[in-house]
């Protein structure tokens, strides 16, 4: 992996999430020009990590490194607890751009903020040239969301969606969408029902104890606790790690998955974890495949096996990735730094303890986050109607709700996640990413799972013994936000029902939402 000992022109760094072979960057091999791969403690400490997601970027980066060598380019990567590794971009850099006479720094746009920042300021300490380049990954850059939605109060997904599916004739029949529709949302709300079988899901057995067994030691070195989350079986690491297992996946997905995705893709289950789910966010998040081949491949299969495959099969999938994956990013580059602050509601209260070990007696919560600490996944309205639904409902600091999603799973960066979860998720924007905030009782839950059939809590009870918390916790989140929700258009018949119930069933609802939050912990 080390670079020989010579002098270099220009040396590029290639961050852990630019893992793109395809960039422009690699087109020619030059003996001038030295590329740079760290894994430093600055990035896995920021937040508390899940170990898969620390072990899965180290391992994809390891192979893309191993791949440029292999193709012939000079590279320098740092490992975790190398002796010569400072643990930070611009101690490493400088010490590179002295040791090898170097003349010009190059690196591509970082998709975070604070990178982006740092990555700024550290050129302008340079005394040499510096530049920097486009990923090359995504559909949009930067500014384009905000150049369509000028003037604009509102940023509604479905108007820039349809603007990318005719910018880029995807599912377009000339100026027609495919179907007659341009979204067919709301035939994917079905409720998993045993009767379709689901593929055993595709998961790769990289060995990659050696890197486990680096970073468990760089934190003890540093004396530090082992603060990561999770679990892992380090001689059968499941995700993929090279461009060559994220095309395996994407094969399989639209092979085996793609016929019932649409259907099934907002059920949740006790008995797959996985269901049609793709699964492929790690593999584009760190750019080892992009974003356009993935919705050609599925629309290329789609086409050709459309007696088989709906439309709103692949309709759902196309939109999940040219829509809203850029729709988010988008919102990211146009409201940051500010964004990472909002808080509508105000909130204050500290993440119960069983978010991170999934040890509570709400059965819907008990197996998404057991699931996220064992896979470091769960598929979206699994962190947004369960995990997310409660943490609105329950008034959790937006902060720590970001840092726990942020930490947990493995596709998580800040450009996606944040948007997500203090968005949508959360309504701390106050309405930028959703017009409405996304909270439900428990009968939206047993609507879309089988989580509630097997729960402590009784489903249908809004208070008394054993009554589920979602039931209470929901009529108290409007209560209590009245007088900031009151007249949002698309939540006015829940006032109107909570409005004409009995006196008597409000007192004892919120009385008995009250008492769930005091005794959060005991859930």
């Amino acid at each position: 992996m080390l670079a020989n000992n010579k002098n270099f022109t220009t040396i590029r760094l290639i961050l852990g999430d630019q893992l793109n072979s395809q960039h422009s960057w690699f087109s020619h091999i030059s003996t001038e020009t030295l590329y740079i791969l760290m894994e430093i403690r600055q990035e896995t400490d920021y937040v508390k990590h899940h170990i898969q997601k620390v072990v899965g970027f180290f391992a994809a980066m390891r192979s893309f490194s191993n791949q440029l060598v292999a193709d012939g380019h000079h590279v320098k990567y740092f490992c975790i607890n190398d002796v010569d590794n400072e643990q930070s971009f611009a101690r490493n850099l400088n010490k590179l751009i002295l040791e090898h006479a170097v003349n010009k720094f190059e690196y591509q746009l970082p998709d975070e903020y604070r990178l982006d920042v740092e990555l700024k300021t550290f050129c302008k300490s340079l005394k040499i040239s510096n530049e920097v380049s486009e990923s090359e990954h995504f559909l949009t850059s930067r500014e384009d969301l905000g150049v369509f939605f000028k003037g604009k109060k509102q940023y509604l997904m479905e108007s820039f969606y349809r603007h990318m599916r005719k910018k880029h004739q995807l599912l377009m029949d000339g100026d027609a969408p495919e179907g007659g529709e341009w979204n067919f949302d709301k035939l994917n709300r079905k409720k998993y029902d045993n009767k379709v079988q689901v593929p055993n899901p595709l998961c790769f057995e990289n060995d990659v104890t050696e890197i486990y067994e680096a970073v468990k030691d760089s934190f003890t070195n540093n004396q530090l606790p082992i603060a990561y989350l999770g679990t892992l079986d380090a001689s059968r690491f499941i995700w993929p790690i090279s461009r060559v297992q994220a095309l395996e996946a994407l094969d399989f997905f639209v092979e085996k998955c793609l016929p019932h995705f649409g259907t099934y893709e907002d059920s949740l289950s006790t008995k797959h974890w996985s269901l049609f789910h793709s699964r492929l966010s790690f593999a584009m998040n760190s750019k080892l495949i992009s974003p356009i081949e993935v919705v050609k491949k599925a629309i290329d299969y789609w086409s050709k096996n459309q007696e088989q495959i709906s439309i709103q099969q692949i309709e759902g999938f196309v939109r999940q990735i040219i829509g809203w994956r850029e729709y988010m990013r988008g919102i990211y580059w146009l409201k940051m730094p500010e964004y990472e602050s909002l808080n509508f509601f105000n909130h204050d209260r500290k993440l119960p303890n069983w978010y991170w070990t999934g040890e509570t007696k709400m059965s819907c919560l008990k197996h998404t986050i057991k699931q996220s600490l064992n896979y470091s996944y769960a598929h979206h309205i699994q962190r947004l109607m369960i995990v997310g639904n409660f943490s609105l409902l329950a008034g959790l600091h937006p902060d720590e709700v970001d840092q726990w999603y942020l930490g947990i799973y493995i596709d998580a960066i800040q450009w996606v996640e944040i948007t997500n979860t203090r968005g949508m998720s959360q309504y701390a924007d106050g309405g930028i990413v959703g017009s409405k905030p996304y909270v439900s009782s428990a009968n939206y839950i047993d609507k879309m799972s089988d989580y509630c059939s097997s729960c402590y809590y009784a489903k249908s009870l809004k208070h008394g013994e054993r009554s589920c918390p979602f039931n209470s916790l929901y009529w108290h989140f409007y209560d209590r936000n009245e007088d900031k929700l009151g007249k949002n258009p698309r939540i006015g018949m829940s006032y109107v029902t909570w409005n004409k119930m009995d006196s008597v069933k409000k007192e004892k609802t919120v009385e008995q939402a009250n008492y769930y939050l005091k005794n959060i912990e005991d859930l």
